[in-house]
Formats: C-alpha cells, sequence, structure tokens
C-alpha cells in the first residue's frame, strides 16, 4: 500500500478531523440514504420519479416540510403518524434509516481507519442490498436502477479506489472488477437456463373468482404480486395457460375458454379456444380463473444483473462465496418452512435477500474465513 494515496491509509487524520468524528459522519449520512431508499422503496415498483414530487404523505398528499422530514427523529417526534391526516405511518420507514445508519457505521469501524475509500464503498452496497430487498420482498423484482446502476457505481469505485480489490491501480482494479461482472452474471444466468429445462411449469393456484390482469409489461395476481413478461415469456416455448371463467378484452368478451399466451413468438400469439390473436394488438387483458400455469425458473434476470452488481464492488472470489452461501441459506429456509407446516411460502420467496446476505457475509469477514479455508 506505499504506491496508495494518504487518504486510503490513514483515516485517524483524514482532513485533521479524529476517527469517531466520521463515525458519526457515516451515522448521519446512512440516516439520509436511509430516508432516500424509503422513498426508492415506495416509488421504483411504481415506474414513479423518486425526485418529483417531493416528499409526501400517500394518503392525503401533504407535502412534507425539510423540518419534518428529518431521518429517525421526525418518525418518534410524530409518534408514526402524518403531521396533517394522522394517518399511521408504517415503523418500516424508520427501521431502514436505522438498518442504513447502522449499516454505514458498520462499514465504516471494520475499513476506515485503514481504507477508507473501501468503507464509502462498503456503505454503497449496503445501501443497494437494503433497497433491493426490502422491493424483492413485497414485489419479487429488483429495479435495474439498483442492479445495473450498481454495476456502473462498483467499476468506478473499483477504478478510484483499488484497494477495494486489494491492487494498487485502477488498471488492475478494474480487471477484476470486470471479471466479477462476467463470473457473477454468467454463474446466475446459467443456472436460469438450467433452471428452465429442469423445473419445467408450476401451477399456481388461487382463490375461487380471482381476477388476475395481463398489462403491457407484467401479470399482475390478485395477491399484489407482479410476474414480469421478461421472465414468464424468457424462451420461444414459454407459455401462460389457464380455465378462464371470464375473460375481458378491450372489445370483447369470452366464458368459460382454455387461455394459452406466448409473447416470446413471431408474432406473439394468444389462444382463446380455437381463436387465435395477435397478442401485440392486445394491450389489455382481465380473466377470472382459478388456477394459472406458468413457466418455472430457478431464478430470475433480476438476480442475475444483482451478482454482476455484486461482482464489480467485490471481484469474482465474492460471486462464488455468495452463489453458494446464498443456495444454503435458501435450502435451510425452504426446508424450515416445509417442516413448519408452510410449504407455499418456501416458493414464494425471492432468491435476491439471500444473496443480499451472503455477499454481507462476504463483506465483513467472509473473505477472510473463505481464504483460512481453502488454504489447509
Amino acid at each position: 500500500m506505499d504506491n496508495a494515496p494518504d487518504w486510503l491509509i490513514a483515516a485517524d487524520s483524514l482532513f485533521g478531523m479524529p476517527f469517531h468524528f466520521w463515525t458519526l459522519q457515516f451515522f448521519l449520512v446512512g440516516a439520509m440514504v436511509g430516508s432516500f431508499l424509503n422513498v426508492c422503496i415506495h416509488r421504483m415498483p411504481r415506474d414513479e420519479s423518486v425526485f418529483n414530487p417531493p416528499s409526501h404523505c400517500p394518503h392525503c398528499g401533504y407535502r412534507i416540510p425539510w423540518g419534518l422530514n428529518i431521518p429517525i427523529i421526525t418518525w418518534f417526534w410524530l409518534r408514526g403518524r402524518c403531521r396533517s391526516c394522522q394517518t399511521p405511518i408504517s415503523p418500516r420507514y424508520v427501521l431502514i434509516e436505522i438498518l442504513t445508519a447502522g449499516a454505514f457505521v458498520a462499514s465504516w469501524l471494520v475499513y476506515g481507519r485503514e481504507q477508507p475509500g473501501v468503507a464509502f464503498a462498503a456503505a454503497a452496497l449496503l445501501a443497494i442490498f437494503i433497497g433491493s430487498t426490502v422491493i424483492d420482498f413485497e414485489h419479487i423484482i429488483i429495479p435495474d436502477q439498483f442492479t445495473l446502476g450498481g454495476t456502473v457505481m462498483g467499476f468506478l469505485f473499483s477504478a478510484f479506489v483499488p484497494s477495494l480489490h486489494g491492487e494498487l491501480t485502477a488498471a488492475l482494479s478494474l480487471k477484476k472488477s470486470g471479471l466479477g461482472i462476467a463470473v457473477g452474471a454468467g454463474l446466475v444466468y446459467l443456472v436460469l437456463r438450467g433452471g428452465k429445462l429442469l423445473f419445467g411449469r408450476q401451477r399456481i393456484r388461487l382463490a375461487p373468482g380471482s381476477r388476475i390482469v395481463f398489462t403491457e409489461t407484467v401479470l399482475a395476481l390478485p395477491n399484489g404480486e407482479q410476474l414480469p413478461y421478461e421472465e414468464l415469456f424468457y424462451r420461444q416455448a414459454d407459455t401462460v395457460e389457464f380455465q378462464a371463467q371470464r375473460m375481458e378484452l378491450p372489445d370483447r368478451g369470452y366464458t368459460n375458454q382454455r387461455v394459452r399466451i406466448a409473447l416470446r413468438r413471431e408474432p406473439p400469439l394468444i389462444e382463446i379456444g380455437d381463436e387465435k390473436l395477435d397478442a401485440s394488438e392486445v394491450v389489455h387483458l382481465e380473466a377470472i380463473t382459478d388456477e394459472i400455469i406458468c413457466p418455472r425458473e430457478a431464478m430470475g434476470l433480476g438476480d442475475v444483473k444483482f451478482m454482476a452488481c455484486i461482482g464489480a464492488f467485490l471481484g469474482w472470489q465474492a460471486t462464488l462465496f455468495s452463489f453458494a452461501l446464498s443456495s444454503m441459506l435458501g435450502a435451510v429456509v425452504g426446508v424450515s418452512l416445509i417442516a413448519l407446516g408452510k410449504k407455499e411460502w418456501s416458493g414464494r420467496l425471492p432468491f435476491g435477500p439471500y444473496i443480499a446476505v451472503a455477499a454481507t457475509v462476504w463483506l465483513f469477514g467472509g473473505s477472510q474465513w473463505a481464504e483460512r479455508w481453502f488454504s489447509r
């Protein structure tokens, strides 16, 4: 590290301020980032701008002034309620702010004394993990803003903080970051393709008389879950099938018909009984059904991009470690849920949070553990 910039080595004298002055700054910045993550978590799945309109109550539209938008403090000051309409504000908001602030502090305490630049990178990656995990749990998607944006961010950090990959020069660090992107994305992509071949199709049972909606981009289920077309219709042969008790198109309706939808064909196809329609001409479709049959997959494209992001920050070894540990965590949780009689839950849990937990373990000591294990 002799050739590294001083600010990457001596944190105690960073800008002439004591170490724990920066600990406090990391906490404050982390709380503010957590507040912004709350906005992202609420708006990104709805395809809304995270900047406009400014912060407001989603119930009454009350625009929140800066004095009532202070992270952590404001929630407790207002006793978890909107100042205007008194509607309860979910404790999740303050918990995410506290969690993010804690993650930033942990990054600084672990890396700040010897590698301040790595502390900044670790804090940024953990913020991505927190936002992605909450959205993935609620919507079974990981927004590209986190995955692709995070991949670019990790690549840039690698250029400015070579010690992130244990290197002294930007060129070597960028090489490791690029390799991490390729290995991380490639590994999960192979699992995705293999899962398509091995697991085939799945039946999703719904409550009697459930309404499903095919929008321009997703299949919306009655429980709020959204299945993106890019994952449902991955191969040309992928189809969604169901028995429609009633189905409505913009210009016509059907009753008691077998429906088969294949959007990867050319032209994309909707079969309703013996009738065939060009799906590109159907902008909206709603149906009442008790069950749908969909392509099954081991992972989604969001997980592919998520692992690329991890590789950009942490390198290819971290992607292998994260994939192996996340698979074990997923298996343990799945078996535990089945043992508890919650088999239906095991198939609904997204894989992204397991990846995030595994990568966090790598970030806070997993790399050293792996080195000791394989050096035996």
